[in-house]
């Protein structure tokens, strides 16, 4: 079963490797999560749901005969989708004057999909069930000082190490910010010659990620290593047909992805 409707579809092949092309490069720009999550997949549209075990509490409890396992849950991959229409007379007009499509719309889409990812990554969907980083219940907080002055910044994120390690959560850190955090780094520490971004990234081994999702005044430090929090991709981000309405050809860009946090206390969140 061809699930994109790619087959049946009146585009030809060459148009689709256009477009997946353009997805796939104008979403990788985007997307912040997936630089520093690790990735457990694709495992294909067909995996509609995966288990989210809470490291802490998994294990199996046995009582009268039976055994069930504890701290195991089965959470559905939500589908992440934007729609975009590309007109019929500019498709022929291409076709006939041997110029390349134009795919800025296809390349918008990708972007708001990418967007969407991200919000869900950082802030799950509350009304729908799903957590994310800045949003989880149990992880640990840290009030922040102002990070435009002094090496606040540096300070506070060396902090929430300290505090990840005193709790024996070790391995990769990797620092997420709101843009305007990352520009209130972008300052020279005195006595140092160095930028404090510059600082921060030596700290983390350069695994800092700013994305436009986060708003203002927002970070979050995650110990990366998979036994924490990974990222489930079931169809990884793609383009299908979904109808030529009015002689237009309209398409969904979708993917399947869930943040799976195994650890809590991976996670620090400043406040």
């Amino acid at each position: 079963m061809d699930y994109l409707s790619r087959e049946g579809s009146p585009v030809s092949q060459e148009l689709w490797k256009q477009i997946d092309t353009a997805v796939v490069e104008s979403a990788r720009r985007i997307l912040a999560g997936r630089r520093f999550l690790h990735i457990f997949g694709p495992l294909g549209i067909g995996a509609d749901s995966i288990a989210i075990d809470d490291a802490d509490k998994i294990g199996e409890i046995t009582k009268d005969g039976l055994t069930v396992t504890a701290g195991r849950k089965h959470v559905e991959i939500p589908t992440v989708y934007d729609d975009v229409t590309l007109l019929a007379k500019d498709l022929e007009s291409s076709r006939k004057s041997g110029y390349p499509v134009d795919l800025s719309a296809v390349m918008a889409s990708a972007e708001a999909c990418a967007l969407k990812e991200d919000r869900l990554i950082f802030f799950g969907a509350e009304e729908l069930g799903y957590e994310g980083l800045l949003t989880a219940a149990g992880t640990n907080r840290i009030e922040k000082k102002d990070w435009s002055e002094g090496e606040n910044a540096f300070t506070d994120i060396a902090a929430a190490i300290q505090l990840l390690t005193s709790k024996n959560v070790y391995g990769t850190y990797a620092l997420a910010v709101s843009p305007d955090l990352y520009l209130q780094m972008q300052r020279i520490q005195p006595g140092t010659g160095l930028l404090e971004i510059e600082r921060v990234k030596k700290l983390l081994n350069g695994n800092v990620v700013s994305s436009p999702v986060l708003g203002n005044d927002k970070a979050v430090l995650v110990c990366t290593e998979p036994r924490n929090i990974d990222l489930v991709i079931g169809q990884d981000l793609a383009a299908a047909y979904l109808e030529q309405k009015d002689l237009n050809h309209c398409f969904r860009i979708l993917e399947t992805v869930l943040l799976r946090i195994k650890r809590r206390q991976a996670i620090v969140v400043f406040e």
